[in-house]
């Protein structure tokens, strides 16, 4: 059996491997993460990272992008290349772009500094959750609130009442329901429903979410459950929220 790395904690749970090479964040998550039942390796480049991946096989990635020798990037695309294990960036940089480039190399989430550690914990758990949940059958059926989308039927219930939507309509919501609270990027989309050659097309996106949120938001302009990621994407809640907060743009 291969001796946990250098770093690790000895508790049961979940390995984290935390990749980053500022050693503030480091002591931070060394403090948090074992005390929530995790265990930990680090490493503070990208090389490193991807050396520490590959021997030890971690649950979880926690991933800043500004590293010394290879960008966060670069170390997603790499991972994918041969692993699903969920990704978290963790980062300084706040640019849509940046968020965006992540997504799109593999990231399952993008949190940016500084963060709130419930915010961070509970990202987690959903992400673990996710990876939980996909070595079981193709769920039929998905549930938030009173709104349900059931993947055999293809039907759409809100409030035990069936609610008509087109087939492009229904594609959208279905292919958000399957990732619930993952964010998924306008390209990941548009690929998806209308095909690679109209990745660029975003206002087909802003039509039918915004045909979306009038069926089954009771306030479009402040969904539950269908979130505007500003600039980068959409995300289906896996729990709603009450009807609260500012207005929100297709």
């Amino acid at each position: 059996m291969t001796a946990p790395p250098e770093g690790a904690s000895p508790l049961p749970g979940p390995l984290v491997l935390v990749v980053d090479d500022e050693p503030q964040l480091r002591r931070l998550l060394r403090a948090i993460l074992p005390a929530s039942g995790y265990r930990l390796a680090e490493a503070a480049t990208g090389n490193a990272a991807l050396a520490e991946a590959a021997a030890h096989k971690p649950d979880l990635v926690l991933l800043d992008l500004g590293l010394p020798d290879l960008d966060g990037v670069e170390v997603t695309t790499r991972l994918r290349e041969w692993s699903t294990v969920p990704i978290i960036v963790l980062s300084a940089r706040d640019q849509e772009r940046d968020k965006i480039r992540a997504l799109d190399a593999g990231a399952d989430d993008y949190l940016t500094k500084p963060f709130a550690t419930g915010e961070l914990l509970a990202r987690m758990r959903v992400a673990l959750r996710r990876t939980a949940g996909s070595s079981e059958p193709e769920p039929r059926a998905f549930e938030a609130g009173a709104l349900r989308v059931d993947f055999v039927t293809r039907r759409v219930t809100l409030d035990e009442r069936e609610v008509r939507l087109t087939r492009t309509e229904y594609r959208l919501l279905a292919l958000l329901a399957r990732h619930p609270d993952r964010v998924l990027t306008h390209r990941q989309l548009l690929k998806e429903i209308w095909g690679p050659h109209s990745v660029e097309q975003t206002h087909y996106l802003r039509v039918y979410m915004g045909q979306l949120r009038h069926k089954l938001e009771a306030d479009p302009a402040r969904p539950r459950y269908l979130v505007t990621e500003t600039g980068v994407g959409y995300r289906l809640r896996a729990e709603p929220t009450s009807v609260s907060g500012p207005a929100s743009r297709p």
